[in-house]
This record gives C-alpha cells, sequence and structure tokens, in this order.
C-alpha cells in the first residue's frame, strides 16, 4: 500500500508539472517532463525554497518567494536619533527586511530610548546615550549604524561612527557643506569602513525604471526633465527652520531629491547652473532658510533640467522625462509610498498613455538591506559617500546662482572619471 501511495504522488506531480507547462505557455498535445520544483509544495534550490510559476500566460509571473537571511546572520543596526523620521519609517522598515536587523538605539532622551527599545524587543543594554560611542564600540551585535539625527549633527556622529568601527549609513543632505562631507568621508577612509548615503529613491523600483528608460533609449534620447518637490510647513521651532541645523530651508531638505534623481537618471553631471530663491518677507518661519528654490541644470549631454521646491504650497512630487518620442511621468516620484508610472507615447495613429504597474516596495529596507550587502560582500555602495558630497558642491553652487543672479560653473568632481555614474557604485539588486 505505500509503494502504491508513492506511486500516485509522483503521478499527480508530474500531472501537476503538465499542466504548469501549458499554463506558463507550453505544449499542450504533449505532458513534459515532471519539473524538479513540485507546483504546490515547493522544494530547496539554492539555499531558498523554489516554486514553478502557477500563473498562465496572460498573468505576470509571481516574484520570488521571498528568502530572508536568518536573524544571526543579517547585519545589526544602532539607529542614531529617534525623531519622526525614525520611528515612523526606519525603525517599521525593519520588519520588511532581509539582510539587516534591528540591534541597538541611541538617542539624547534616555525615556524615549527605553521606550522604543521595548517596543522593539530590545534589551536594556542595547540602548545608548550621544556620549556612549565607546560603549557601543564594544557591542559585536552591532555592526554599522543608520544616522537620522538633524543635518548638521550628521558630520559629529559620521566621525564618531567611524571611530568606533561601525559601519555607516547616513540620512540625506550628507552634512551642512562640503568641507563637513569631505572630512566625513576621510574619517570613514581612516577606519576602513563603509560610508553610504541613504538616497532611497535609487533604489526604489519606479525611480528605477525611469532610469532605465532614460538610458535604453527605448523612446529616444532624454531632453528634458523637470522635477518638483513641494509641501507646507509649520511649526516655526522645528530643526528644519533653523540654519545651523539644517543647513538650509526647502533645497537640502526636498529639492534635493530633484537634484539627485535628476542626476541619477542620466547618470551625467550638470555642466551649468541657474537660479532663483524666494521667501515671504512677512513669514518668520523664512527669517534663516529659504522657502521655494527654483534651480535650471543643463547637462553636457544637452539635457536641460528644470527643478523646483517648496515649503509653501500643498504637498506635490513629481518627475517627467521628456524625449522625442514619449512622455515618462513618474507621480509621487519622492513620497514614501503611492508611486505611479505612465508613459504617454504615439500609438500608431492614436497617442496613448499607458501605466507600468510595478509592485511597490519599502524604500527604507531596500536601502538599509542594500548597505548590509555590501557590507557582507565587500561592496562599494551604489550611493556612496563621494555622491553625498557632488549634491552639497552642486547645492552650494545653487545658492551662489541664486544670490548673484549669474549662472555657475560646475561638472564632475576633481579626478572623477570618464563616463556615467562617476560618484556611484555598482547597480543594486533588483529587489525580489
Amino acid at each position: 500500500m505505500a509503494d502504491d501511495n508513492r506511486l500516485s504522488r509522483r503521478n499527480l506531480l508530474a500531472a501537476g508539472g503538465a499542466l504548469a507547462g501549458a499554463a506558463m505557455g507550453g505544449p499542450a498535445q504533449a505532458a513534459p517532463p515532471a519539473p524538479s520544483v513540485p507546483a504546490d509544495t515547493g522544494a530547496v534550490q539554492g539555499g531558498r525554497v523554489m516554486f514553478p510559476n502557477w500563473r498562465g500566460s496572460g498573468d505576470r509571473p509571481p516574484a520570488p518567494t521571498p528568502s530572508p537571511q536568518p536573524p544571526g546572520q543579517r547585519v545589526g543596526y544602532c539607529v542614531i536619533g529617534l525623531g519622526r523620521l525614525s520611528l515612523d519609517e526606519i525603525l517599521p522598515a525593519f520588519g520588511e527586511t532581509k539582510r539587516s536587523r534591528l540591534a541597538a538605539v541611541m538617542s539624547g532622551s534616555p525615556e524615549k530610548a527605553k521606550l522604543v527599545a521595548r517596543q522593539y524587543g530590545l534589551p536594556e543594554d542595547a540602548v545608548y546615550g550621544y556620549d556612549e560611542w565607546d560603549r557601543l564600540k564594544a557591542n559585536p551585535n552591532v555592526q554599522a549604524v543608520y544616522v537620522v539625527t538633524p543635518n548638521g549633527l550628521h558630520r559629529d556622529n559620521v566621525v564618531a561612527a567611524a571611530a568606533a568601527g561601525k559601519q555607516v549609513l547616513c540620512e540625506k543632505p550628507m552634512a551642512v557643506s562640503s568641507d563637513e562631507c569631505r572630512e566625513m568621508i576621510a574619517a570613514c577612509a581612516k577606519a576602513s569602513v563603509k560610508l553610504m548615503i541613504a538616497y532611497r529613491c535609487q533604489y526604489e523600483p519606479h525611480n528605477r525604471a525611469v532610469i532605465r528608460i532614460a538610458r535604453s533609449g527605448e523612446f529616444g534620447r532624454p531632453r528634458t526633465i523637470q522635477a518638483f518637490n513641494g509641501q507646507t510647513t509649520g511649526l516655526p521651532e522645528q530643526w528644519r527652520l533653523k540654519k545651523a541645523l539644517a543647513g538650509g530651508g526647502s533645497l537640502p531638505d526636498i529639492g534635493l531629491y530633484c537634484l539627485n534623481t535628476t542626476r541619477a537618471v542620466l547618470g551625467e553631471e550638470p555642466e551649468l547652473i541657474q537660479a532663483q530663491i524666494h521667501s515671504p518677507p512677512d513669514d518668520p518661519k523664512y527669517r534663516e532658510v529659504e522657502e521655494t528654490v527654483s534651480f535650471t541644470m543643463r547637462f553636457p549631454s544637452g539635457v536641460i533640467a528644470q527643478c523646483m521646491s517648496s515649503y509653501g504650497v500643498y504637498e506635490a512630487r513629481s518627475l517627467t522625462l521628456h524625449t522625442g518620442n514619449a512622455s515618462v511621468d513618474l507621480q509621487n516620484a519622492f513620497a514614501y509610498e503611492g508611486q505611479r508610472l505612465y508613459i504617454g507615447h504615439r500609438d500608431g495613429k492614436n497617442a496613448a498613455r499607458d501605466e507600468k504597474v510595478l509592485s511597490a516596495k519599502n524604500q527604507f529596507a531596500l536601502e538599509m538591506d542594500h548597505f548590509s550587502r555590501c557590507i557582507q560582500e565587500n561592496l562599494r555602495p551604489r550611493t556612496p559617500g563621494e555622491e553625498g558630497l557632488q549634491d552639497q558642491v552642486l547645492m552650494e553652487a545653487i545658492y551662489e546662482a541664486a544670490r548673484t543672479g549669474a549662472p555657475v560653473k560646475v561638472g564632475p568632481p576633481q579626478g572623477a572619471g570618464a563616463g556615467l555614474d562617476v560618484t556611484r557604485g555598482p547597480e543594486p539588486e533588483e529587489p525580489s
């Protein structure tokens, strides 16, 4: 009876394989050999559970089954700074990572840090104050830090983390001056630790699709780019309106997304910048920083990019790439979620506007897992310190162009090689 049961099971698997082959577009008239992976139960191959495509040829195939690393193999992070971004976005994102885990937190508020540690199951000795870098250095469970403090504190936090021997992921903007950026790069190089800037959009699937479209030439070469990032800002006492902590207003906070994404889409560095800045003279919020910035960049290929950011408008975050044959419109381009990608193009005698539907992924989880992979496999991050430094240099040129009213000549970093992506590391893995 046992042999009969085994035979029946083999026959069922073979039948299932035949159906799966037909569903994937294979010939229905002859049953193909039984697949090496059972249709419904799957099988372990290459250290992960694999399933064959069970969907018909009319549907897109499912994504690979998630294959997270065991907790003990993941890179342990200490999140530095427990403000709104950390609590609302970054800490929850660890629940969607595959290579990264939360191992500790650091804050200037012991009460808040202890509460957050309990919420995420961290032991009491995994809570640190800003003066406890030596104790963090001695914690083998922490291999990396994620710096999420105000911009004006990034330099000191990164230098301290490097001295503690921890790999460093730092929020954007990298710092409040190009000189500080250079200090951060030098400190990490001296300590032989990696430095990555958290440009989450460069890891987000819809933004990456725009990059592929622009560089593939599928719809012709890029001609112009329009990028806008705007929101309203209240609470005059918040640190983003203090120049010493923020470095500037809407430009380094949200305009940076327009600047960095445009550079990432083209892979080029601008050669000329023009800019204007306006702040309401009667609004005390803008005593130290600007409300609205408009800047235009000309690239060596001839592409003109028009970018704007503002703290005084209803929330809108858009990126549009124009070619000779299409307009590529990414809505909610710089938001944490809700991206939608549309391509307007000719369809015979008609005009078409198609939506490219992609699976949504947590951007913070993607960027952390990329950095973890770079640590585990000794790779250069896609967005290293040099990427943050170049943006800071260009933002300083934007402020100079706005101040003088004259165009400012810029270009690739001194000593950079020829070609595209001179400030970036290898392409990240495509998310599963």
